[in-house]
């Protein structure tokens, strides 16, 4: 539903008096995920973005604002989340109803991020930060890149089924509600990939991509089965797994004791009597993962939580690259 026509003026507010404004508490900013260095760093790497991908969207990804090809197709009654730089004020002065003008060449892509809350995903290593953390920031970042390409981003949070899911949209007030979200919540429950992935199948009306950040320590089969749907439906699909070194590694303890995240269960062991079998399961596991994936033709990219930002942009302009050359 467009916004309610205002129904006071300024006029009719009385202004507040200076020592009301002087006694008026600062509003203080929420903690943001994107601190100004690593904005400056994101639109650093739009510049280099656009250089290295733009062979691939040449004459297939075209913003309606570009040129003088774009031409006039039709009318859009405007959606929450929509660009309000793109209402025509004629219309809305002669209807009283908003309306967005769409062109020929207007092709903007759908993308869902995914993001799992469950609990394995508050793991740290030791001065590392909470694996949960760092992929809030990617998609956080990942959502601010896409908006930048015109593209519209959508947020679903899930664990085992979906808590939270945001429209697409494609404006910096959406981006901000879209961080704010982040900004929100913490894991604290088991993991269902799969069953949030099948929830998702009503939610994603618009045929576009899909970007899924977790751990996947879970049933990667069910997870691929789930997933089957979104390939049948032609969505691009893109899998960032983020693991912390102890997960591949384990820690260099003599004795430690494990506790499951998710279900408390604890087990002391010496991880030097079983860090080598440990090391080649979990190594088996991910390559299984990566060969699934494959197979399906879903890709998918371990991230590195040592540069895990650089990893996961980059992961995502090869993706995003290959899926429009491919069109």
């Amino acid at each position: 539903m467009p916004p309610p026509l205002p129904k006071r003026t300024a006029t009719d507010i009385p202004a507040p008096s200076l020592l009301q404004l002087r006694n008026r508490p600062r509003p203080q900013p929420p903690p943001l995920l994107l601190n100004l260095p690593e904005l400056e760093r994101f639109e650093n790497l739009l510049v280099f973005a656009k250089a290295v991908v733009e062979g691939y969207f040449s004459g297939k990804h075209k913003s309606p604002y570009r040129g003088s090809a774009a031409e006039f197709a039709d009318y859009k009654e405007y959606a929450p989340g929509d660009d309000l730089a793109r209402l025509d004020w004629r219309v809305y002065g002669r209807t009283r109803r908003l309306y967005l003008r769409q062109f020929e060449e207007e092709t903007d892509m759908t993308v869902y991020l995914m993001l799992d809350t469950s609990g394995s995903m508050r793991y740290a290593g030791e001065k590392r930060q909470p694996k949960f953390f760092l992929a809030a920031k990617i998609a956080a970042a990942l959502a601010y890149l896409m908006m930048a390409q015109s593209d519209k981003a959508a947020l679903v949070l899930f664990a085992q089924k979906v808590t939270q899911y945001l429209a697409p949209g494609g404006t910096k007030r959406h981006l901000h509600r879209l961080v704010t979200e982040l900004e929100r919540v913490r894991p604290n429950s088991t993991t269902g990939i799969a069953g949030a992935v099948q929830e998702c199948n009503a939610l994603f009306k618009k045929r576009g991509r899909i970007v899924i950040l977790s751990d996947f320590l879970d049933d990667t089969t069910a997870l691929f089965d789930a997933l089957a749907q979104f390939v049948h439906r032609k969505f691009e699909i893109l899998l960032l797994q983020i693991v912390d070194p102890d997960e591949l590694n384990l820690p260099a303890f003599n004795a430690a004791k494990f506790v499951d995240l998710e279900t408390a269960e604890t087990v002391q062991v010496d991880p030097e009597e079983i860090r080598a079998g440990y090391q080649a399961h979990i190594q088996r596991l991910l390559d299984d993962f990566a060969r699934g994936a494959d197979a399906r033709q879903i890709q998918h990219r371990l991230v590195d939580t040592q540069r895990p930002y650089l990893d996961a942009i980059e992961a995502y302009l090869g993706f995003r690259g290959k899926n429009e050359g491919g069109r």
